[in-house]
């Protein structure tokens, strides 16, 4: 399979807003769209996008995960980022119209159909950039995927980072383009002169994502995340896993965190660290880089813990074991 997220569907949902009203949906190619150079979004970076995941299961029916999730998230994030509105009933429309359209190419367990929802300003107005976009384009990409890390269960090495943010703190629990380019210049410069896979930001200590992913800390039978604020993405990765650990009996800790207690637990025997997100489901870590000094995570390589939630939530997802929270979305019959 080719390099995730780079193999897309032939064709994709489109609505358009314009006039103070919603376009009803069309399948069309997905190709290319048109927009005027002066396009809102080109200029004020007026966008914002979801990642979900459809699965087919054994006897062939097609199931989405959370999908009422990832709708309100985005419509959260369209909500902050003073784009136009939309019911939830359309965007919800247009990813089953889209599932719909490629029921035969939607892969078997391990891999899957990524459902990228992107939402952008369109109207072309170049002296808006303190005023919101009045048109808007909403479409939804579908994409064949296998694994994220094509590399298998390689531990990731972490770059402690704590003079910056990922972004801006008002904008953190948006799912935006800009906070993914405001976090790539940290990031390519831990690769180049550390080999880290990614960057662990901590603000002033406090230890909160990296670039692309919520992190996890498990230590013995305490499993230990940042607790929910406006300064990061509220993963749905995030909550699922931390629920599968509360059914198992772990003591979910969702609170600060900071470097040094961090340091100090990554330090003892057995512990794990994982990176949550719909893309890499839970990605182990089994390096800290802090000023200059490498730290291993336990034994530094994928720990137990980390692969049993990361393979329940699998399970739960391709249909082998029981979805007890009501998660899966049944969108076509076998």
């Amino acid at each position: 399979m080719a390099a995730f997220g780079t193999q897309f569907m032939p064709n994709m949902a489109v609505a358009t807003f314009k006039d103070n009203a919603w376009s009803n949906p069309q399948i069309v190619s997905s190709n290319s769209i048109s927009l005027h150079p002066g396009a809102h979004v080109l200029h004020y970076a007026s966008t914002c996008f979801e990642g979900l995941k459809a699965f087919k299961h054994e006897d062939g029916s097609v199931y989405v995960f959370r999908m009422d999730r990832n709708i309100a998230r985005m419509q959260q994030s369209t909500e902050l980022l003073h784009l136009p509105k939309f019911p939830a009933e359309l965007l919800e429309g247009m990813i089953l119209s889209s599932l719909a359209d490629v029921v035969n190419d939607i892969p078997a367990p391990p891999s899957s159909m990524y459902i990228r929802p992107t939402h952008i300003g369109t109207e072309a107005a170049i002296g808006k950039a303190a005023s919101p976009s009045n048109s808007s384009m909403l479409y939804v990409l579908l994409s064949q995927v296998g694994a994220y890390f094509s590399g298998g269960d390689v531990a990731l090495r972490l770059l402690i980072e704590e003079d910056s943010m990922r972004c801006a703190a008002h904008m953190g629990m948006i799912k935006s383009g800009g906070n993914y380019a405001s976090a790539m210049g940290p990031i390519l410069r831990a690769k180049e002169k550390y080999q880290a896979d990614q960057v662990l930001f901590c603000p002033q200590g406090d230890v909160q994502e990296t670039g692309a992913a919520n992190f996890i800390l498990i230590d013995g039978n305490e499993v230990i995340t940042k607790s929910l604020d406006s300064s990061f993405l509220h993963g749905v990765t995030r909550d699922s896993i931390l629920t599968i650990a509360r059914d198992l009996g772990m003591d979910v800790q969702e609170r600060a965190l900071s470097v040094e207690e961090l340091l100090d637990r990554a330090s003892k025997p057995g512990c794990e660290a994982a990176l949550s997100g719909t893309a890499a489901v839970l990605a182990p870590v089994g390096t800290l880089i802090h000023e200059g000094k490498e730290h291993v995570i336990g034994n530094g390589k994928p720990g137990p813990t980390t692969l049993k939630l990361r393979a329940t939530l699998n399970e739960i997802q391709w249909g082998k074991r029981e979805d007890s929270h009501g998660w899966l979305r049944q969108v076509i019959k076998a």
